[in-house]
């Protein structure tokens, strides 16, 4: 016997729309359900991840992710708010993390160098799977960052974004400004190639460790206690503050 369907009308703002078919998009739409199907589950088949919403009213009333639906209900979905409070409603999407760290997908490891640059721990390898990155994500409290918004529909990912960019220094800035970074940057603090934090390193203790002219013109070093790496302000530090200043005007290099 086919289960019963029925019908209730919804409105997405701001950012979900993103997400919809054009002729969705910052309007009142219809859109078809199964009995016994919740709010998350409606929401998820309309192409949102649940990781994107922050507030659900239904019939005007604050409700979640768990609540089952009605023939002819009218549903509002709202994204993640930075700046209202929204303390006395049903949030549907967890308290922060108490730690801002990242895991990324395969096809994010340029905007994983460029979070490293500026200090944000941004775990990332270009062979991990869909189950994989769910499981770091959940199990070390990570924020899921991917273009794949079937990813961050998985029950287990309980924090994550879908990045809109196809840019790098534009995905950098999307998340700066989703996850209100700007005042929290600690350009160079970070190891490029195995994100590691780092540490200072004597001029004495670096000389080995660098060309001879390196030794000779700089005083400053830090290095990287897993892989070894040495940085210092050299060519290759001015190219990068170039890379992340525009994406935040305050980035200052390590003193």
């Amino acid at each position: 016997m086919p289960k019963k369907t029925g019908q209730v009308e919804v409105r997405c703002y701001e950012e979900l729309n993103d997400f919809l078919p054009p002729e969705s998009r910052k309007r009142t739409f219809p859109a078809s359900f199964t009995h016994g199907d919740t709010v998350k589950a409606l929401i998820e088949a309309l192409g949102i991840p649940h990781t994107e919403v922050d507030l659900v009213l239904l019939n005007g009333e604050s409700v979640g992710f768990d609540h089952t639906l009605r023939e002819a209900d009218r549903l509002s979905v709202y994204p993640v708010f930075e700046s209202l409070d929204i303390s006395g409603l049903t949030r549907v999407r967890p308290g922060g993390l108490r730690r801002t760290r990242f895991v990324l997908d395969v096809h994010l490891g340029r905007l994983a160098k460029l979070l490293r640059m500026l200090g944000f721990d941004a775990s990332y390898s270009n062979n991990l799977d869909d189950g994989s990155l769910s499981r770091i994500s959940a199990s070390e409290r990570r924020i899921l960052l991917t273009r794949d918004r079937e990813l961050l529909k998985r029950s287990a990912v309980s924090h994550g974004y879908c990045v809109r960019s196809t840019q790098a220094l534009e995905q950098l800035r999307e998340v700066i400004a989703r996850f209100d970074l700007a005042g929290r940057l600690k350009p160079f603090s970070r190891c490029l190639r195995c994100n590691a934090p780092l540490r200072r390193l004597g001029r004495r203790q670096a000389a080995p460790r660098v060309p001879q002219h390196v030794a000779a013109n700089y005083r400053s070093f830090r290095a990287c206690p897993q892989c070894g790496r040495v940085y210092w302000r050299g060519t290759h530090w001015e190219r990068m503050r170039r890379i992340i200043s525009p994406a935040n005007s305050r980035a200052e290099g390590p003193r």
